[in-house]
């Protein structure tokens, strides 16, 4: 069954429901209402007559031998017009008759009353009179006539009801039935596929996720194709050196120096990089990579990677300095992860800064952009050649390099910025760059304290 569906009977059915109990609960209080009001008119009536012929029959010995003669108080009978009185015993044997109302009148036009004593009901009083008649037929009339009023107004609304119950749930199902077809055509492979989105309620939100997962799913293929391929251009390289190598050496059949194995060991030590890298980012992409947080001093940090830096900056002629302009508050990060991240930015700033140029470290804190709390930023800035526009979206991707004819072993595996990206977003923090062709590179590091 559709949700269509589902809703117009949900509407309807409610709608009958109400309707009916409407119905029979104003039919109910009009007749209770005026059943109450012919009592009360004849109340006292009644009350009095049924006091003589209990008192008759009690002292009469619990009998109601020669009830017919009884002689009724006729000021309880005064001012009224063709009155008609009837005693029943409890096998509805007449006792006790008075007027000539024909007893079907005297049953629905009538009041009826039981007369009890300690043992029970002894008998059943039949009261009748030209005025309680009137309302009688009043009683039985207008609720009959209220009731029929009623249910055809009550089929017409139900009716009516119906068609905006029917409008009403097309209405709310469009955007869903505007889903489906996206949502086959995913089902169906065809990964990025967008559904329109129509309003901004509930369905609205389904719709923008639904989009986000589906341009999300894309990308992934799009990351594990491009995965697949570029971790087989980069092994099929040293693969190739290293099998081209042992073949030489099997052909040749001499005896193998220890210097012509060295390349193989450098290829070997490239490949099992290569392997490292490849799992580490892959285990920080699924959020399963284990972090030792601990207390650290993120200034400390930065100023040991920046020693250990200055060596390799000084053969290159690049200036390499720090700058703290923090507090010595520590934040609770993974200090060999935030080495490896400091390590890498550095590295890729030194790596690509021309022959006097500089690399600064910037440490400094700034509050959040929630208004509570702050922010430790470390900014990397370099003068190298820069990033061009059409590329800095791109520079966090695995494999990825601005400079395609740049030879492996000195631009990197590619591996760095996306490795230092993900170790980044693990500790809750964002890492950003910034660019300029022929002025220089930024990358910005944040962490939550």
């Amino acid at each position: 069954m559709t949700v269509t569906r589902k809703i117009f009977l949900s509407i309807a059915s409610f709608v009958t429901v109400v309707a009916l109990l409407f119905v029979l609960v104003t039919h109910f209080v009009i007749k209770e209402s005026f059943e109450a009001m012919v009592e009360k008119t004849r109340g006292e009536t009644l009350g009095a007559l049924s006091e003589q012929f209990i008192g008759y029959y009690v002292a009469n010995g619990n009998s109601w031998n020669g009830v017919q003669w009884i002689k009724l108080d006729e000021a309880v009978l005064a001012d009224k017009r063709e009155v008609g009185i009837s005693l029943l015993a409890g096998d509805r044997t007449k006792l006790y008759s008075l007027g000539a109302t024909p007893p079907k009148a005297m049953k629905n036009l009538g009041i009826k009353r039981l007369l009890r004593t300690d043992d029970g009901t002894i008998a059943y009083l039949h009261y009748f009179d030209s005025e309680i008649a009137d309302m009688s037929r009043l009683r039985v009339g207008i609720p009959v006539s209220v009731t029929f009023l009623l249910s055809a107004a009550t089929v017409l609304i139900v009716l009516f009801s119906l068609l905006a119950a029917y409008w009403i749930a097309k209405r709310i199902t469009s955007p869903l039935r505007k889903l489906i077809p996206a949502i086959d055509r995913l089902r169906q492979g065809e990964l990025g596929v967008q559904a329109p989105v129509v309003s901004k309620d509930e369905y609205g939100q389904v719709a923008d996720a639904f989009n986000a997962m589906s341009a999300q799913l894309r990308k992934n293929e799009e990351l594990r194709r491009n995965l697949v391929a570029d971790a087989a251009h980069e092994l099929r390289t040293p693969l190739t050196i290293v099998r081209g190598k042992l073949d030489l050496i099997q052909q040749t059949g001499d005896a193998v120096e220890p210097e012509s194995l060295l390349p193989l060991q450098d290829e070997l030590i490239r490949l099992s990089r290569l392997v490292e890298d490849l799992h580490l980012l892959s285990l920080a992409e699924a959020r399963k990579l284990p972090l030792e947080l601990k207390p650290t001093n993120m200034a400390e940090l930065a100023h040991r990677v920046v020693r250990h830096l200055e060596s390799d900056a000084a053969r290159k002629n690049v200036r390499l300095t720090l700058n703290v302009e923090a507090d010595e508050r520590p934040i609770r990060v993974d200090p060999n992860r935030m080495t490896q991240v400091l390590l890498n930015l550095t590295v890729n700033a030194i790596r690509y800064t021309p022959e006097g140029g500089s690399v600064m470290v910037n440490v400094q804190e700034e509050p959040s952009h929630g208004g509570s709390g702050s922010a430790l930023t470390i900014a990397i800035a370099d003068t190298g050649v820069g990033i061009a526009p059409e590329q800095l979206g791109h520079i966090f991707n695995r494999f990825y390099r601005t400079d395609e004819a740049r030879a492996r072993n000195s631009g990197g595996m590619g591996l760095g910025l996306a490795i230092a990206k993900e170790l980044t977003l693990a500790h809750g923090g964002t890492l950003e760059a910034e660019s300029r062709p022929g002025v220089g590179t930024t990358f910005v590091l944040k962490l939550p304290r």
